[in-house]
């Protein structure tokens, strides 16, 4: 039987209240700055100087200004700095615009077909309720992008530029989402009524017809052929003509993705170390690139990502940035703010109860761009954000190896750095399948 809260309660919890002497004065403090700026201790500002012990230099960073699109950021700025060592070209961006343009246009299929698979339930179901509730967002994982990169390509930003629209996402959003739903009341209705399978494809085709012309208004048509006019950092021109976004990221990334893989470390008693893992619906490419991740130990994630730095290459990631994070000032560390002395409460979780029960999950993908060694050990990582240059260190920030442990989800890293064992995991073994609503499911 449920049991309401008594008067008698109430004194007690008033009495211990006033029996505190501090009470007063941490109620002064809290309620005219505020719980983060009364808890911060800015002694990990100390400890969290950007020097670090392994640096690479990335250039400056991008700004993804008011969209999600921190994966697609992130994964291009990966590619940018080889590029940039290739050709000797800093300051060079990657165009966000293109790859979002085909992101969304595909993940409008994605969802129509999601849409028809389950079309046999009600929309009181938990898996057509999860697909309503966000038809297409921004977001998006490693493995998502390489499938467009896969079929589409990329180009130079100089040649597909942002748009109000990709920069200022919402409105883009909301009127896609709209018409994604309405499409989905009439899917549904032609599945019920036993329409042809041919008339059903009809029906799905003009809707995707109508969303290319949505998203062409919104952020521009996508080019399919053009030249590449630039001077390189020692101001020598250069002009490469009548390239393809394909033969473009062929010729000057010339990456084989495959090779890229998603590292996770999420200690849930559901998926057991040294296995492979996929979530249902999560995609955007129907029948492109599976989203894979094979789940390790902390220990082995941070030593993954430490080789393929000492090797000279950033390394993709993904995290809960919005946890024990300093945003202007551009750190991430564990003891920034003291929550539990400021109220003298136990907050403390581990990080599978966290993922467990709703309290985090993956946000935001950066870039790891260096990492500070002392005896051979981690104890902080230099992070690319894509913020722009107004916060942290020109938009660097700061992270605490703690907090690597407690809220870092994801790396992605060439396989040639995996043991053999974890190798033959990654690469053979056929993955479980978790639910739409798994955390490792979050699209950053």
């Amino acid at each position: 039987m449920s049991k309401e809260i008594t008067a008698d309660q109430t004194a007690r919890y008033q009495q211990a209240l006033a029996a505190d002497p501090t009470a007063k004065v941490i109620e002064r403090a809290v309620s005219h700055q505020g719980i983060l700026a009364t808890s911060a201790d800015y002694a990990s500002e100390t400890d969290m100087t950007p020097v670090f012990s392994i640096d690479l230099d990335t250039g400056k960073v991008a700004n993804q200004k008011q969209s999600g699109r921190c994966w697609m950021f992130a994964a291009l700025n990966t590619m940018r700095h080889h590029l940039a060592d290739l050709f000797n070209l800093s300051d060079f961006e990657l165009s966000q615009n293109y790859t979002n343009f085909w992101d969304k246009f595909e993940k409008a299929n994605y969802f129509y077909e999601n849409v028809l698979a389950t079309a046999d339930q009600p929309t009181s179901s938990r898996k057509v309720a999860f697909l309503m509730a966000t038809p297409q967002q921004d977001g998006g994982q490693w493995d998502m992008l390489c499938a467009i990169i896969e079929k589409y390509g990329i180009v130079p930003k100089s040649v597909m530029p942002e748009t109000y629209n990709s920069s200022k996402s919402s409105e883009l959003n909301s009127t896609l989402n709209l018409k994604l739903r309405k499409d989905a009341v009439t899917l549904r209705k032609l599945v019920a009524d036993k329409v042809s399978a041919d008339d059903i494809a009809a029906a799905k085709d003009k809707m995707l017809g109508e969303v290319y012309r949505l998203l062409s208004f919104s952020l521009g048509e996508p080019v399919s052929k053009f030249d590449f006019e630039y001077r390189d950092d020692d101001k020598n021109y250069h002009i490469d003509k009548g390239l393809t976004p394909k033969s473009f990221f062929d010729k000057y990334v010339n990456w084989d993705l495959s090779d890229y893989v998603s590292i996770i470390n999420a200690p849930t008693d559901d998926k057991p170390y040294n296995h492979t893992y996929t979530v249902e619906m999560l995609g955007n490419v129907v029948n492109g690139r599976q989203v894979k991740h094979l789940n390790v130990t902390m220990k082995d994630f941070k030593a993954l990502a430490i080789k393929q730095l000492q090797a000279g290459q950033s390394v993709w990631f993904g995290c809960d940035v919005g946890q024990s994070s300093e945003r202007q000032k551009g750190i991430m560390d564990t003891k920034y703010y003291d929550k539990d002395a400021l109220f003298n409460i136990d907050f403390s979780t581990t990080k599978a109860e966290r993922l467990d029960y709703g309290e985090s999950m993956m946000t935001h993908a950066m870039v790891l761009t260096g990492v500070d060694l002392v005896d051979g050990q981690p104890t902080k990582w230099k992070v690319e954000n894509s913020w722009g240059e107004k916060v942290g260190t020109k938009g660097y920030f700061v992270m605490s190896d703690a907090w690597m442990d407690e809220y870092c989800y994801q790396v992605v890293v060439n396989k040639q750095f995996l043991p053999d064992n974890l190798k033959k995991i990654q690469e053979t073994e056929e993955p479980t399948v978790l639910a739409p609503w798994d955390p490792m499911g979050a699209l950053a």
